[in-house]
């Protein structure tokens, strides 16, 4: 068998393995896509997709549909979790999307424009992307592919070489080919745990804005990663000037934590039990370690 008959056939099993766990979701505004996360019936889709009135319905395969329950959902990662009872469902692993690289396979899952379950391959084209949100603020660190995306897939899962969720399909680019954006992974699985659990997602305030950016190369080698936050502006009397944060401040660690995005920072400020943030910085060419207190969230979408 040569290379290429043994990559179609391993790439048609993958697909065979994780298409039962792609579901179509329908409301009265349209349809799209979501990924069975949990045996016990809880689906990770688009807010998007789900932020409308009226029921839901996942449709598990072209001859079963079934209500869903809205569970929680995030405006700020465009997530949202349903739940549908009593069926027998089988969940897609998430991988961890920290471990991508640019070049690897990407497999797109979804409904585009109804056509159920429709697959399409291409790359990681690149990490770390922003974008503008419809609300005016910006979804961060996206991973961006090639692969074919089409209104209906918002929702659907974006799948490893080996079946695993890299991602979740929030957007494409209508008048370019070649560009769609999915929520990596990692930002995925800790949004759903607590949409789950809390049904939203308070962000502590801090009082900055930061960006995520690449590190001189030096720098990356010692601190053995490619990226950290930069702090651009404080908020006068926030948390964060209070805790002694300067503009140009380098974020490289919360409460121990590496923090190579915006969304590490805020992940360990959402999970954190103690009230206080540990933080180390750069400053200088120098290391620095902050202690701040948060203000709680007046809502679920403060920034940090």
């Amino acid at each position: 068998m040569t290379a290429l008959a043994q990559f179609s056939d391993d790439l048609a099993a993958l697909v065979a393995q994780a298409s039962p766990s792609v579901v179509g979701i329908e409301h009265r505004r349209g349809q799209g896509s979501g990924l069975v996360l949990t045996p016990d019936g809880y689906v990770l889709t688009n807010a998007h997709v789900a932020r409308t009135a009226g029921p839901i319905r996942v449709r598990l395969s072209g001859t079963t549909a079934v209500s869903a329950e809205r569970v929680g959902s995030d405006a700020r990662t465009d997530l949202a979790v349903l739940r549908v009872r009593g069926t027998d469902v089988r969940a897609l692993p998430l991988a961890d999307s920290r471990r991508l690289a640019v070049g690897q396979l990407a497999i797109a899952i979804g409904n585009p424009l109804g056509f159920e379950r429709s697959v399409t391959v291409g790359v990681v084209s690149a990490l770390y992307r922003n974008l503008p949100s419809p609300d005016g603020g910006m979804f961060e660190g996206l991973v961006q592919t090639d692969a074919s995306v089409n209104p209906g897939n918002s929702g659907g899962p974006l799948l490893d070489a080996h079946g695993a969720v890299i991602g979740i399909t929030t957007a494409m680019v209508p008048w370019a080919h070649g560009l769609a954006f999915a929520v990596p992974s990692h930002t995925a699985s800790w949004i759903a745990a607590v949409l789950i659990r809390d049904g939203t997602v308070r962000r502590p305030l801090l009082g900055i804005a930061a960006r995520g950016e690449d590190l001189d190369p030096a720098l990356a080698v010692e601190l053995g990663r490619p990226r950290a936050v930069r702090v651009l502006r404080l908020e006068p009397g926030a948390p964060a000037e209070k805790g002694g944060v300067r503009e140009g401040d380098v974020v490289i660690s919360a409460n121990g934590s590496e923090v190579v995005t915006l969304d590490d920072l805020q992940r360990v400020m959402v999970l954190a039990i103690a009230p206080d943030l540990k933080l180390e910085v750069l400053r200088s060419g120098e290391r620095r370690r902050l202690l701040l207190r948060p203000r709680p969230s007046e809502g679920a979408t403060a920034a940090a």
